[in-house]
C-alpha cells in the first residue's frame, strides 16, 4: 500500500518528545546508578505489555513503581519521589521545529502515550510548545498499552480520521511497528536506538531526528 501524507501526526511522549534524563538523575540523587534507568524503563514497559497481552491492566506509574521495587532498594517514599519527576520533564530540542513544521503545513499534531494523563501536557507547556499540539491522548482511557492494535485504532477514532490518515512518530521501533501493523503510517527517529530492529517491519519514514521524520511525512504524496 502506498503511504500518503497524513492528516494527523501522533507523537509518542517519553523519550520521543520529552527528555527523561531528569528521572535518571533523580535515581542518582538517591544512590542508584543513573545507568540503571534504562533497565527500569524497559522493565516498566515489559510489565505493561504483559498486562495488556494477558487481558489485565496496570497504570504506567504502578508499573514503574513495581520495576523500581524489583531493581532497587528504594523505599515507598523514594520511589514515589522518582516517579513524580515524570511530571517535571521538558521537550527535546528537535520538538519545537518539528511541531512548527507540521503547523506550517496545516497538519494536526497530537500526542499518544500509555503514560499518565497530564505528563505530556505539562512537559509541552514547560517547553512553550503546547499551543502547537491539538490534544494529548493517554491510552489509560481504554486500559491498554501500546503496541496493542486497539490503542492506535482508538487514537484514530478520537482524531476522527481513518488509520491510514494518522501517522505515529516515535524513537522506539516497537511503537512504530505496532502502529504500522494497525494501518497507520510509521515514522521512526534514530535518537534513542542506534539501529531500527531488523526483525520488525521497516518504518515507512525514518530520520536522524523528529524534524527529518516530519519532513519525510510531509513529502509523502497527498491522499486521494
Amino acid at each position: 500500500m502506498t503511504r500518503t501524507r497524513p492528516a494527523v501526526v501522533a507523537f509518542d511522549v517519553n523519550e520521543t518528545l520529552l527528555d527523561v534524563g531528569p528521572v535518571a538523575a533523580a535515581l542518582a540523587d538517591r544512590g542508584v546508578p543513573a545507568q540503571l534507568f534504562g533497565t527500569v524503563f524497559g522493565r516498566t514497559l515489559g510489565t505493561g505489555f504483559a498486562a495488556t497481552l494477558t487481558g489485565s491492566w496496570c497504570s504506567f506509574r504502578d508499573a514503574f513503581d513495581a520495576a523500581l521495587a524489583q531493581l532497587t532498594d528504594l523505599d515507598d517514599e523514594a520511589r514515589s519521589a522518582v516517579a513524580n519527576v515524570f511530571g517535571d520533564l521538558a521537550p527535546h530540542p528537535d520538538v519545537r521545529p518539528a511541531l512548527e513544521l507540521l503547523a506550517g503545513a496545516g497538519v494536526r499534531a497530537v500526542t499518544l502515550t500509555h503514560g499518565g494523563p497530564g505528563v505530556a501536557e505539562a512537559g509541552l507547556a514547560r517547553g512553550g510548545v503546547d499551543h502547537l499540539v491539538e490534544r494529548s491522548l493517554s491510552s489509560q482511557a481504554i486500559r491498554a498499552w501500546k503496541p496493542a492494535r486497539e490503542v492506535y485504532l482508538w487514537a484514530a477514532g478520537v482524531c476522527d480520521v481513518v488509520p491510514a490518515d494518522l501517522a505515529l512518530v516515535a524513537v522506539h521501533g516497537w511503537d512504530v511497528h505496532g502502529a504500522q501493523r494497525a494501518g497507520l503510517t510509521g515514522g521512526w527517529a534514530a535518537r534513542a536506538e542506534h539501529r531500527y530492529a531488523a526483525v520488525l517491519d521497516p518504518p515507512h519514514v525514518d530520520g536522524a531526528d523528529l524534524v527529518e521524520v516530519v519532513a519525510g511525512l510531509l513529502a509523502l504524496p497527498p491522499a486521494g
